[in-house]
């Protein structure tokens, strides 16, 4: 984890109910560290974008990301898409794109 983590957001994405991903928990300071925390407690991928987590973390909790952050968004859930698959596969491969 960073230094000084100032910003976090976790989104969550179910293609059979949302038009886009959701905003789950974001939050500054403590929150964000607390955030990121419970997602390596859990096992989640984390994903450092300290621009993204900024603007992420401006929208209310569980809001769809709006269209201008589609892209970004993309980009984190081929991360975690691409870990996944690595997990099951056994492939220690470098993730290419990222």
């Amino acid at each position: 984890m960073k230094d000084e983590l100032k910003h976090a957001a976790a989104i969550k994405y179910d293609k059979e109910k949302d038009g886009a991903p959701r905003v789950v928990a974001s939050g500054k300071g403590d929150i964000a560290r607390r955030i990121v925390e419970k997602a390596v407690q859990y096992g989640v991928p984390v994903y450092h974008d300290d621009v993204l987590a900024e603007l992420l973390t401006r929208l209310p909790l569980n809001s769809e990301i709006p269209p201008e952050l589609y892209e970004a968004a993309a980009e984190v859930l081929f991360f975690v898409y691409s870990l996944e698959h690595r997990q099951k596969t056994g492939d220690n491969d470098k993730i290419i794109g990222l």
